[in-house]
């Protein structure tokens, strides 16, 4: 089994604030969370990406069963799909923006990369 970070929370808060912020990732393509955060959410948003590259029927169940909302699994299964079918991995990247003035948490941007075609090279 992998490592990952507990982010401070118990395991059942945890699962569903990392299904909120995939879902928000793939519906608004950027959001800002702590640096922490983002890179948990990075890697549960590339698998999803991948899933919707599969386009299986069984791919399409494991993605509704962890984003929420259908437009959200269409988006992964169409856009995204289409967007990526090229690229074998990396789907989103996380810049780092600023210290969150309350308590000093590093803050970054996650967000999924836009592929430049070939015609635009």
């Amino acid at each position: 089994m992998g490592k990952f970070r507990k982010l401070g929370r118990h395991a059942a808060h945890r699962v569903s604030m990392l299904r909120t912020m995939v879902s928000q990732l793939v519906k608004h393509e950027r959001i800002e969370t702590t640096v922490a955060k983002a890179k948990e959410v990075r890697r549960k948003a590339d698998q999803m990406v991948q899933l919707g590259k599969d386009g299986t029927l069984d791919a399409a169940r494991r993605a509704s069963a962890f984003v929420r909302g259908d437009d959200v699994v269409h988006k992964l299964f169409t856009e995204l799909a289409y967007r990526y079918k090229d690229r074998a991995g990396g789907y989103t990247r996380l810049l780092r923006t600023r210290i969150r003035i309350g308590d000093a948490a590093p803050m970054a941007y996650i967000e999924q990369c836009n592929v430049r075609s070939k015609a635009m090279s």
